[in-house]
């Protein structure tokens, strides 16, 4: 779905990662009804279910890619193995870059034939929240399927339901959630 727009070698997941691209996903959604749960269900389970970083700042997704590629340009570490030689090709190697609006992206090989150049925003960067997975998926599912103001803990659990998430459990749970559905909506 969205690799498409992403340049070729990278790879980046920005409903996982991008807080612009969520709220403009999360918006068209809302306003347009979704033609089918299974298929919306089955992209939030792109964003997986650990912790992550989502990047807060004002680059666009198309601005990160070319600071990205203009990096690895400066670098000369566009081609495969002149990456793997640069940011070492073992699951705990890594680079870690500052773009232009200060915020810090961790650069990691992933062993693809035409992306392999993984980015995502590094953990504790300028410009970046840190959330769970299922937190991030209860905001989206909040805002497309329910979309009320005032947020309730029916409302909260409804759209857990749609995701198959178990119900809010505790307090502090659904204030991580309703805080999602306020940045969401900011």
């Amino acid at each position: 779905m969205f690799l498409n727009e992403i340049p070729e070698p990278l790879l980046f997941n920005p409903l996982k990662h991008h807080l612009g691209f969520i709220r403009d996903f999360t918006e068209y959604h809302s306003q347009h009804s979704v033609s089918s749960k299974a298929v919306f269900l089955k992209i939030l389970r792109q964003i997986g279910s650990s912790v992550m970083d989502i990047y807060s700042g004002s680059l666009q997704c198309s601005e990160i890619y070319d600071e990205i590629i203009q990096l690895l340009k400066q670098n000369n570490t566009l081609d495969r193995e002149d990456f793997i030689r640069w940011a070492g090709g073992k699951a705990v190697d890594f680079k870690s870059v500052q773009l232009s609006d200060t915020s810090q992206w961790v650069i990691k090989f992933y062993n693809h034939e035409t992306r392999w150049v993984h980015i995502f925003p590094a953990r504790m960067s300028p410009h970046s929240l840190r959330i769970k997975a299922n937190t991030l998926k209860s905001a989206i599912l909040y805002q497309v399927f329910v979309g009320r103001d005032f947020i309730s803990e029916e409302g909260l659990n409804v759209a857990r339901a749609i995701g198959n998430l178990s119900p809010v459990k505790d307090v502090f749970e659904a204030n991580a959630i309703t805080g999602m559905i306020e940045i969401l909506r900011s």
